[in-house]
């Protein structure tokens, strides 16, 4: 979609769109693409260990210490979100914390401040006492929810975090197309507001280095030309929301700019399911009419088998090794 905040007024005008301009069947339009024929990360734990929790909400363990990216797990209804005011539920976020049973967790990372992104990171650090990772805008985000300042921890370009045996660099980057809610929060928001609140911040790439390995979210299918050059991951953890609306040539571009620049040799697609629906069922693509699964796999999966890189999609609350065969 063109902004995981901004997509719910697009989602709606889409709806009015079609149904004015087409006389195509509904079954079509609201259809979503099939996840069965795209190959899924297999189940298994290695050195480091992975979990996908929808949208881009990725947690990696290494036994020792875990990292959390986003964290998004309330994921409030469309029309809430659409219409109403929105706010975390600590329950939702205690029971996945429970679910997922991971060692202590040692930093909440936002990519960027949108609620997709960061309305439950407060919560997420509150529960476990990790820090709360991003830009002035999600540390605004942290102050609404009453996080203590000593473990917000505003990072910009270049910025190194250690935790444990992995080392997080953030390299800035740029929303995907069509940024509905772009600016900063720039006082402590707190909730319930409304969703176009959450304004974007700094959007981040961000390599977690461990022994074992390199990971890349990359949570947000923009990208800033060059800007990952010389940077090195075994793994990325590609954001692909709107890539199915995008043209074919920005789709490879964005692929040149952060996998091939990259050298990464596997592809998670992530930010592709249907983040109105709870967690507590099966992950289900966005409709058609607001994004394409099928055609983004398809151009990914040709630019894939023309740098001989691996491209599986990950499966919600399965353990995974990133770095395995």
């Amino acid at each position: 979609m063109p902004s995981s905040v901004g997509a719910v007024p697009w989602v709606l005008r889409g709806l009015v769109a079609r149904e004015v301009r087409h006389d195509a069947p509904v079954k079509f339009w609201l259809s979503r693409p099939d996840l069965a024929g795209h190959p899924v990360q297999a189940a298994g734990s290695g050195d480091v260990t992975a979990w996908f929790l929808g949208t881009s909400s990725v947690l990696l363990s290494d036994g020792d210490t875990a990292v959390l990216t986003d964290g998004f797990v309330t994921r409030p209804g469309l029309a809430r979100v659409a219409f109403g005011r929105i706010a975390p539920d600590p329950d939702v976020v205690r029971r996945a914390a429970e679910r997922l049973g991971t060692p202590p967790i040692a930093a909440v990372v936002c990519v960027h401040s949108h609620y997709d992104h960061a309305l439950d990171a407060p919560v997420w650090a509150s529960l476990t006492g990790a820090d709360l990772v991003g830009s002035e805008s999600t540390a605004n985000i942290g102050r609404g929810l009453g996080v203590p300042e000593p473990v917000l921890r505003v990072v910009g370009e270049g910025d190194v975090l250690t935790c444990g045996r992995f080392e997080l660099t953030f390299v800035e980057s740029e929303h995907s197309p069509g940024d509905r809610y772009p600016g900063v929060v720039d006082a402590a928001l707190v909730p319930p507001r409304r969703s176009r609140e959450w304004r974007t911040g700094t959007v981040f790439a961000v390599f977690v280095a461990h022994p074992s390995g390199t990971v890349l979210v990359h949570a947000s299918a923009g990208f800033r030309r060059g800007a990952l050059h010389g940077r090195r991951a075994d793994v990325v953890y590609l954001g692909v929301g709107t890539l199915g609306k995008q043209s074919s040539r920005y789709v490879e571009e964005y692929w040149d700019e952060v996998v091939r620049a990259t050298g990464a040799r596997r592809v998670v697609p992530v930010h592709w399911d249907d983040f109105f629906v709870s967690l507590d069922r099966p992950l289900r693509p966005l409709p058609r009419f607001a994004d394409d699964l099928d055609v983004t796999m398809r151009r990914l999966s040709a630019l894939a088998a023309r740098d001989g890189v691996e491209v599986l999609l990950p499966v919600a609350w399965q353990p995974s090794d990133p770095f395995g065969p």
